[in-house]
């Protein structure tokens, strides 16, 4: 009997460059000419010789890599609505002056359109997941089921609330977790321990551990927040939050920034067994003038994920995750007076594999294998400032540039080709924007959400 032919596949890639995970820390390798399967948004297959067979898309990707997505470890994606309104500012005055006095005008149609442009924005920069704490998140939720991005989301909330809001965060998460065909996945957000007093930090971590939910927390954010700790508690922030039992072996935990951690932090942060992960964005820590970043080796050195992310873009200015990558390796470098720490390698390991464990998902995306979710992204390396390539690694990390993504990917399903966004109208959403804009800004009211006094 002649076998019945394969079902077609969903989409096969062909001579691209494939950047694959070849083993621990920086063990990256690049297979030429390779080729790509997927079926199902799943990666059946990859390397040279796979067999090809017929696909409802086909790329040929010569002159291009093929690399896992970029990951967005920590932002919130509705603030590209505040990009460059709050500049040259220290934090203080940032948060207390401006930023929170504007999001206190926020409606659920603010925050719709500012995802959506978010979502716009890494889509076309190679995110292919991102992990958003602010606020309506149901909005942001029913963004991403639309345009078909990948979210880690959670609710974030503050004790001045009173327990709606840890209450709120809970349903949102047990609500969405799952959705969008599974690209959501969901956290509990406290916002930091300087405005989530002790008590509310415990309640989160019950109920983290009652529903099987991990936290997602700015903590240590800068050195003054760790110092001014210890001189009212007695306690870093960490220590703050392994006391109220948010930093025990059963919970994963996603750190905001960590550029306060310091010595005496990392006992407690290895004590969690690699649950706890720490994302960092230097650019805003360059912004915010702080003398301090996040100490990636000494986390890396006791088995702590570290993933790259942006913040939201009112601090950043940009959700792009390359310029993310690129800071990381050179400010490691200057920090640790080491011009052989943080290398390429590394880099494109803390922005794929890294990253993907730091958003728990560490088995699912993060590199390119048969059995892991099709989130690929195609890079063209032909301009003049790609060329010529001596080593890919470094040409990806220092020389390319976001725009230089070609093709985007989430589920097997293209969101981005030749450039082209497929899922989202930019014209409209900024259009759309700019109309609400004044009322959204306007601070004559003199109220905030929230004081920022650590």
């Amino acid at each position: 009997m002649t076998p019945s032919p394969a079902a077609p596949a969903d989409l096969v890639i062909t001579g691209c460059t494939a950047l694959r995970h070849a083993g621990a820390g920086d063990a990256i390798e690049f297979t030429e000419d390779a080729s790509i399967v997927v079926r199902g948004g799943i990666i059946e297959a990859i390397g040279v010789g796979v067999e090809l067979p017929d696909a409802a898309e086909h790329i040929h990707a010569r002159g291009q890599v093929a690399m896992p997505g970029l990951i967005n470890c920590h932002t919130h994606a509705p603030m590209v609505a505040l990009r460059g309104i709050a500049e040259d500012l220290p934090t203080e005055e940032w948060f207390n002056g401006v930023v929170w006095p504007i999001e206190s005008n926020l409606t659920a149609i603010d925050v719709e359109l500012g995802a959506r442009l978010a979502c716009a924005e890494m889509i076309r920069g190679g995110v292919t997941c991102f992990a958003d704490h602010y606020f309506s998140m149901d909005t942001v939720a029913a963004v991403v089921e639309e345009c078909g991005i990948r979210a880690h989301l959670g609710e974030a909330y503050f004790s001045s609330q009173g327990p709606q809001g840890r209450e709120r965060s809970l349903e949102f998460a047990l609500r969405h977790r799952g959705g969008a065909d599974g690209r959501i996945t969901t956290a509990l957000a406290p916002h930091a321990p300087y405005t989530v007093d002790d008590a509310d930090l415990a309640a989160t971590a019950d109920l983290a551990r009652a529903h099987g939910l991990p936290v997602h927390i700015h903590a240590a954010e800068n050195r003054d927040q760790t110092d001014a700790s210890l001189a009212r508690h007695g306690l870093t922030p960490i220590e703050v939050l392994a006391r109220a039992g948010v930093l025990t072996g059963d919970l994963d935990v996603l750190i905001a920034h960590g550029t306060g951690v310091i010595e005496r932090d990392l006992p407690v942060l290895e004590r969690t067994n690699g649950r706890t992960a720490v994302a960092t964005a230097p650019r805003g820590y360059l912004r915010f003038a702080w003398p301090t970043t996040t100490p990636v080796r000494a986390l890396r050195e006791i088995g702590v994920p570290v993933g790259l992310a942006t913040d939201g873009a009112a601090s950043n200015s940009s959700l792009d995750v390359w310029d993310s990558m690129a800071l990381t390796s050179l400010i490691q470098k200057s920090t640790e007076g080491d011009p052989r720490w943080l290398t390429s390698r590394q880099a494109l390991d803390h922005a794929t594999l890294q990253s993907a464990r730091a958003v728990g998902l560490g088995e699912r995306i993060g590199s390119l294998a048969p059995g892991r979710k099709a989130d690929i992204i195609l890079v063209d390396l032909t301009g003049p400032h790609t060329q010529p390539v001596h080593d890919l690694a470094a040409t990806l990390v220092h020389s390319a540039r976001s725009s230089d993504v070609r093709t985007t990917i989430v589920d097997g399903r293209v969101l981005m080709r030749d450039r082209r966004l497929l899922t989202l109208d930019v014209p409209g959403i900024v259009r759309e924007l700019g109309e609400r804009l004044p009322a959204l800004v306007d601070r004559s009211h003199g109220r905030r959400i929230q004081e920022y006094g650590t």
